[in-house]
């Protein structure tokens, strides 16, 4: 009988949700996601210390007071860019949360981050540009994907936000999962079997929805709490996994069999969402209000302190 991860394979794209190239070498993903609060993890593992080093040097070489957000964006890049080298498919990389609500901003920092890939030799056909699923994150990945340059939605939590990227056109959107379940366990007091699993429910919905719907934007499961919400999901086109879980997942034997029903195809399409739809949409679900803030914070704070540990980086090489 197969391990569960291989089982898993026959049903879903398997993407690895870490910046560790070595738990993404034991477990060969498709994709690679990362974002302010895995690399910041990343940034300690002696696997990348070499790398990091190099990186901060060239950048003291090319100027005297380098800056400590780009610091991030080129070793964000860096580590893609090895990334790319041990998997088949894309790596994500995150536009910094606190440009989540200014489009233009938005915008030029996906250029600056897709030509920092160029140079090191990494086509954008092998990444994706994550954005906040914000009206003004969703109205940028409009004009990215346009230019060709192609996007992955996160911190995704509403059925507004789903329409607005489906609507847009993205390539791929990230609705969470593990967050989800957090918030209602919090408000309920109470745990929950994985088919009635709140953030389960609402993966499958935004899967009902894009199939329905006829939309080519991927839908890809992600922020797992446990191996039990991950089965239950079998069959979403991708998920992306902690290597806890992994690791999980390839020492236990059983069957994967497909969850329920996520769609069919063939339904006619909603007219596109406007602006205040949206926003009032999305202002109707206390817990993707309350999540979204919540995430755009914390990968703020994350983003925040990796810069503090490379402005004292920075320091520490200069003298």
């Amino acid at each position: 009988m197969p391990h569960q991860l291989d089982a898993l394979r026959q049903h879903s794209l398997v993407v690895a949700d870490t910046g560790d190239l070595e738990a993404i070498k034991r477990y060969r993903p498709q994709d690679a996601t990362t974002n302010p609060s895995l690399i910041l993890k990343a940034f300690e593992l002696p696997s990348y210390q070499a790398l990091i080093n190099e990186e901060l040097a060239t950048l003291q070489a090319e100027s005297s007071h380098p800056q400590p957000a780009h610091a991030v964006d080129r070793l964000a890049v860096a580590m893609g860019s090895e990334i790319t080298k041990v998997i088949p498919g894309r790596v994500s990389t995150e536009v910094a949360a606190r440009l989540s609500f200014d489009t233009q901003a938005s915008i030029r920092k996906a250029h600056e981050l897709v030509e920092l890939y160029e140079r090191r030799g990494v086509t954008r056909d092998r990444i994706l540009i994550k954005l906040a699923s914000t009206w003004e994150g969703i109205r940028a990945a409009e004009v990215l994907e346009k230019e060709g340059i192609q996007c992955n939605l996160t911190l995704l939590f509403s059925d507004a936000q789903a329409q607005a990227c489906f609507d847009a056109g993205v390539f791929l959107v990230s609705p969470f999962v593990g967050r989800v379940s957090d918030w209602y366990k919090q408000a309920t007091g109470r745990d929950f079997a994985p088919d009635e699993d709140p953030g389960v429910q609402f993966v499958r919905g935004v899967c009902q929805r894009a199939r329905q719907g006829g939309y080519e934007t991927i839908v890809m499961g992600a922020s797992f709490r446990t191996v039990d919400q991950v089965l239950a999901l079998a069959g979403c086109p991708r998920l992306t996994i902690s290597p806890t879980l992994l690791e999980q997942l390839a020492k236990r034997q059983g069957e994967v069999k497909p969850g329920r029903s996520m769609g069919h195809g063939g339904g006619p399409r909603p007219v596109a969402l406007t602006e205040s739809q949206f926003r009032w949409g999305h202002n109707q679900d206390a817990m993707a209000n309350d999540k979204l803030a919540e995430g755009i914070r914390g990968f703020a704070e994350d983003q925040d302190r990796l810069e503090a540990l490379i402005a004292r980086r920075l320091t520490t090489q200069h003298s």
